[in-house]
């Protein structure tokens, strides 16, 4: 499928090769697949640590391995038992057997206290509606800065209006771990397109199949996941509304099948055709090696992605909020 034309021109996407959509009520997952680098980066959740929260808004990440350079997830954030939770800003890169010390993370909790040392922790990607704010709060040193963002999107969830970012990805975690069962990640995929409510809402590449699968929960549930689940729970979906296949025989079926694929794929061409055009402000952060860590800002869409002599490594683009609610 030739999508490469049809999604903002942050990096070049002609490298890679687009499978077919899967559809799950107001989300649509396109894979990607590309170059599949198997070794030298740590993957997300078996490689990267969370070793400590040393005080509100400092989180200090270690990638322990012998071997392998981590690039730290856009918006990574981590839910840790009897303390308090925290999520990044920013992307990074921690080099094997380093710790790097963020001290402009955010607490997303408000008003609990403790510090983690150790304890069973997950984490997650923060959710779609605050990535746009979360890019712009990097580099400021405040706790409490995302706070009212998250507020405000609690209130939306009709939630009480405070700073407690689990009051959706925690409380409303069975709702959410459905979209992974419901959508299926691929064999050897290395990133997607994801759509909501037939929008491009982000954008997401990983050096290699096994990140892009560590990472897969958390952008399908927790990042772009709640974003859907608004949308289903705002209108809910009717059995009436779901027209059944009429097929009598197996190859009548066999062809329903295929016209209802050749539907959705026409679907998705239609609603990237429709993206807007971006220009892009890129601000180098970061470097490694040969790696450079770049920020990309335009009208509709921002985000992080990192590039190698050119050719992109690892990519977080995502739809702001205006775009996405218009």
């Amino acid at each position: 499928m030739e999508y490469k034309n049809l999604v903002p021109a942050a990096f070049d996407l002609s490298p890679y090769r687009f499978g077919m959509p899967q559809q799950s009520g107001p989300m649509t997952v396109v894979p990607v697949f590309g170059l599949d680098r198997q070794t030298g980066f740590t993957g997300p959740m078996s490689g990267l640590k969370l070793s400590q929260v040393t005080g509100y808004g400092k989180m200090e990440l270690a990638n322990p391995g012998e071997t392998g350079v981590a690039i730290v997830p856009l918006h990574m954030g981590y839910i840790q038992d009897q303390a308090q939770n925290h999520a990044l800003c920013r992307s990074a890169f921690i080099a094997a057997g380093q710790k790097l010390l963020f001290e402009d993370a955010c607490c997303v909790q408000a008003a609990q206290g403790g510090y983690l040392e150790g304890r069973e922790q997950w984490f997650f990607i923060l959710p779609v509606q605050l990535r746009d704010r979360a890019l712009q709060l990097r580099g400021e040193h405040s706790y409490s800065k995302l706070w009212g963002d998250i507020a405000i999107l609690n209130q939306q969830f009709g939630l009480p209006d405070r700073g407690h970012l689990e009051q959706i990805i925690t409380k409303k975690r069975a709702f959410l771990t459905q979209y992974q069962s419901r959508l299926e990640l691929l064999p050897g995929q290395t990133g997607a397109l994801f759509l909501i409510n037939h929008k491009l809402a982000g954008i997401e590449i990983a050096p290699s199949a096994a990140y892009f699968a560590e990472m897969w929960m958390p952008l399908t549930c927790f990042c772009y996941g709640t974003a859907a689940m608004y949308l289903e729970q705002k209108t809910p979906l009717k059995t009436a509304d779901i027209a059944p296949l009429s097929a009598r025989n197996l190859t009548e079926l066999r062809q329903q099948l295929e016209a209802s694929r050749t539907q959705l794929r026409q679907r998705v061409q239609n609603d990237l055709a429709q993206t807007p055009k971006e220009m892009f402000e890129l601000t180098e952060e970061e470097r490694f090696l040969e790696m450079r860590l770049h920020t990309a800002t335009g009208e509709n869409f921002a985000g992080q992605f990192v590039q190698e002599d050119g050719q992109v490594l690892y990519a977080s683009i995502f739809a702001k909020p205006h775009y996405l609610n218009n």
